[in-house]
């Protein structure tokens, strides 16, 4: 692993960036050096691990999908070499003009000695509109 992120937004922006690019190497290097990765897209399971990573986004970037992603930060919590960043993303294929609902992501990163590097990308599909789900029981 080369490439030295100085600050948890840097290494946001490269993780997206390389999706954007197909580019699996500028990808994998956002990826801290470590077996306690994970990665969870949306109608996919957990996957742990570099190797495991590095596959499912291989055969993701392999398909020559070519997506727009904007990022809206909804809040970041950065202690000390720890850095939790909960995003919205809107993905938009190229070529398409269907507006595809917001997806809400977690993304979790650690600083050693090599910089900053993502631990943890968690995606989770945003909330139907108010009023399509009943209320939980018990909640405000």
């Amino acid at each position: 692993m080369s490439t030295i992120f100085q600050t948890a937004a840097d290494a946001e922006d490269a993780y997206y960036d390389a999706i954007e690019e197909n580019n699996l190497p500028k990808m994998m290097s956002v990826w801290a050096d470590s077996q306690d990765v994970a990665c969870l897209l949306p109608m996919h399971p957990m996957h742990h691990g570099r190797e495991a990573i590095h596959e499912l986004w291989r055969k993701m970037l392999g398909q020559q999908f070519k997506i727009d992603i904007t990022v809206t930060h909804l809040q970041w919590i950065e202690q000390d070499n720890i850095a939790i960043h909960l995003l919205e993303e809107l993905v938009i294929p190229i070529g398409s003009t269907q507006r595809q609902p917001p997806i809400y992501a977690s993304n979790v990163y650690h600083r050693d000695e090599t910089g900053w590097h993502l631990l943890l990308h968690l995606n989770s599909p945003a909330p139907p509109p108010a009023g399509v789900l009943p209320p939980i029981p018990g909640g405000s």
